[in-house]
């Protein structure tokens, strides 16, 4: 390990690093030169500004527009780097698609490129490693630990689905969950992971063992991919660098955020707490389960033990019973202010009982047994400790709040959530005394940053944007409705009329595939259904998120069947890359405001307006252009798409916060129409599409 004595010694040591990035990005240069890349010079602004990052251990904020190409921007200075000084390149994105972009496409050009340059080729055996929560993976050892003991703990068709599991571990490349199909049955799949004091060296061959020979990967590669949600969750759990080292994740390890645009809400989800009845019910009936009458406490403990589980789990039912009877009995969403002094903590007597409890008789066993008594100990103490904070409301810094989920409303979650999350950012990334760098298409407001620093605790990084190199001024329209009622006034039901009527007229003006974004899942299935019979008689297809398939899948079938119509909300704002005809028009049906009614929305507004700020200046209107800049930018993918931008909200040009909405849009120029004249307006631009 580096010492931190040798840490500014490093950085004098690969000062070669923008020598040799720079002949690779500039007009002529090797990616054009050798592997027929289009030379862009906003990649090689982004490429060198990246590498005088890593070489001067310094972070970055970096917005790159659509069509730059800052995969290979950021991937092949880190590689570099990471191969000098033998230092781990983390790269982190939100979601899978990029993931795999990078895995399968944008590394092997890497490996491509030092292959073929004599001056890089001493770069082109890197290594690579996925990392993945413990949970993903098989652990062979908790398997046949299973197995010897399923006529005690499985009915028929959990044996028959550990059979299959074993099965499909003799030809398991990588033993991931979502290697196996269809899906491994999840009430097994607990029982086999790999997360577990059960997985550990002692017990688990690592020429066997999937999960250890993962570790062994991580520990050799000079690049791990992983995901922003893992990454938090580790941070949170205390996964990390200790004090007398540095790295964000990994000791000593540069760090490569992308789309971070994410990453505030991610980390403020990953910085809290989530404790549900169902949670608690499960690890308690793997304890004992009254219906079959076993468990691992009726192996290991004595009859009193099963009478401390069952007192436990009446005491689970009770407390989260009492709290949806007085707090979530009418609504599904409670923020909570003040200590919940009418809810008996009677659960957290009992519970500490088992936990006590199974430290004893974790003491009397040996190897595997010991460790599973231990793990299900930690677990229980884990949820114990949580609900005693969330009674407590023990930190000032959070907000805290009910909430009733499932078909039934029947599974009641407590959240907690800091309601700045800047301070945990600026800790856990930029204080770390290594190169993190945040990128992504859409971290600026206009072309300031600064709500964005605010956000993530970047107050002194140097900041950057470039441009999308794409003419969006040749192949793109702009549409604006400036007839659509006020999302807030008027008769909903009139509302609802003139959203499907529009929607209909829109998408049935276009001969390819439209991509119709919701801020309100009921109003999106709403309109589904009122418009179905008429896109079925148009025969135009459409997929309409919930209904049945994966985000993935409605992807999948949205971008080959050519001129499908897509509903979307949420998710379906972001992370969408179907380039060509397939989608010729994104639909925004409403300006993205965040609901204001949800208890982080709620808590970090008034935590602004008591500093004398405004809130929607600061937090609203900015959260809002971001994901309407994301919206929008589904649309051109490749230099060669072209489409329309239909907006379906007048506040855009008769607010005057509109215009902060329009200075987001790829261009100035837009065409106004309304149901009076959206034949003749509309007609022509439509055709162009073709």
């Amino acid at each position: 390990m580096i010492s931190l004595n040798e840490h500014s010694g490093i950085a004098s040591a690969v000062k070669a690093l923008s020598a040799l990035i720079d002949p690779i990005f500039a007009a002529s240069g090797c990616l054009q030169d050798v592997l027929g890349l289009e030379y862009r010079s906003e990649q090689e602004q982004m490429g060198r500004a990246t590498a005088r990052a890593f070489e001067n251990s310094q972070s970055l904020l970096f917005e790159a527009g659509t069509g730059v190409g800052k995969s290979l921007a950021y991937l092949l200075p880190g590689i570099i780097h990471s191969m000098e000084t033998a230092r781990p390149f983390v790269v982190s994105s939100h979601t899978i698609a990029l993931q795999e972009q990078i895995r399968k496409k944008d590394l092997q050009i890497c490996r491509d490129l030092f292959s073929k340059v004599p001056s890089l080729d001493k770069y082109k055996n890197f290594n690579v490693a996925m990392l993945v929560g413990r949970s993903n993976y098989l652990c062979v050892t908790r398997l046949y630990q299973a197995i010897q003991t399923k006529a005690d703990l499985f009915p028929t068709e959990e044996q028959k689905e550990l059979e299959r599991i074993l099965n499909w571990s003799f030809e398991s490349k990588e033993g991931l969950a979502e290697e196996l199909s269809p899906p491994p049955l999840p009430q097994v799949w607990e029982w086999v992971n790999a997360d577990s004091h059960t997985c550990n060296p002692k017990n688990c061959d690592p020429q066997k063992c999937f999960f250890r020979k993962a570790r062994v990967r991580l520990r050799k590669a000079n690049v791990v991919i992983l995901n922003h949600s893992l990454l938090f969750s580790l941070m949170s759990a205390g996964a990390v660098p200790g004090s007398d080292s540095w790295g964000v994740l990994l000791p000593e390890d540069f760090v490569v955020l992308d789309e971070a645009h994410t990453v505030p809400d991610i980390a403020t989800d990953h910085f809290g707490l989530r404790i549900s009845s169902y949670g608690v019910e499960l690890a308690l009936k793997k304890l004992y389960n009254s219906k079959r009458n076993k468990g691992l406490i009726t192996r290991y403990g004595e009859p009193y033990d099963t009478e401390k589980v069952k007192a436990a789990l009446a005491a689970t039912k009770v407390f989260f019973s009492t709290i949806r009877q007085d707090f979530l009995h009418e609504r599904t969403q409670v923020r909570v202010r003040d200590v919940m002094s009418e809810c008996e903590p009677v659960l957290l007597p009992p519970l500490r009982r088992v936990v006590d409890r199974l430290a004893v008789l974790a003491e009397k066993q040996q190897g595997k047994e010991r460790d599973e008594l231990l793990d299900h100990r930690m677990r229980l103490a884990t949820y114990a400790n949580g609900i005693d904070q969330f009674l407590q409301l023990s930190e000032d810094d959070h907000v805290y709040w009910l909430e009733r989920t499932g078909q039934r409303g029947q599974n009641i979650t407590l959240h907690t959530a800091p309601i700045d999350v800047a301070p945990y950012l600026e800790q856990h990334l930029f204080s770390r005394n290594t190169p993190v760098v945040l990128t992504s298409a859409t971290l600026a407001t206009g072309q300031c940053m600064d709500a964005f620093r605010k956000k993530v605790g970047a107050h002194t990084e140097h900041a950057q944007i470039v441009a999308s190199p794409f003419d969006f001024e040749a192949n793109v329209r702009i549409f604006v409705a400036t007839d659509a009622p006020p999302p807030q006034s008027g008769n909903g039901r009139l509302d609802l009329n003139w959203l499907v009527e529009t929607i209909l007229f829109c998408t049935l003006k276009v001969p390819g595939g439209s991509l119709v974004l919701f801020t309100n899942y009921r109003e999106m299935h709403r309109v589904a259904e009122l418009s179905e019979a008429s896109f079925n008689e148009a025969r135009r297809p459409l997929y309409v998120q919930g209904q049945g398939c994966s985000r993935s899948e409605l992807i999948y079938r949205f971008s080959t069947t050519g001129n499908a119509v897509l509903f979307g909300t949420d998710s379906f704002w972001t992370g969408i890359d179907v380039p060509g005809p397939a989608l010729s028009q994104v639909i925004i049906t409403r300006l993205p405001f965040d609901n204001p009614g949800h208890p982080i929305a709620e808590a970090k507004r008034e935590w602004i307006e008591e500093q004398g700020r405004n809130s929607f200046a600061e937090m609203t209107l900015p959260d809002a252009v971001i994901k309407f800049r994301q919206g929008i930018g589904r649309l051109i993918r490749k230099k060669t798409d072209r489409g329309l931008i239909t907006l379906l909200d007048s506040r855009i040009v008769k607010r005057e916060y509109g215009r902060h909405f329009l200075a987001a849009l790829p261009k100035q120029n837009f065409v106004k129409f309304s149901k009076t004249n959206r034949e003749d307006t509309f007609k022509p631009y439509a055709q162009s599409t073709d």
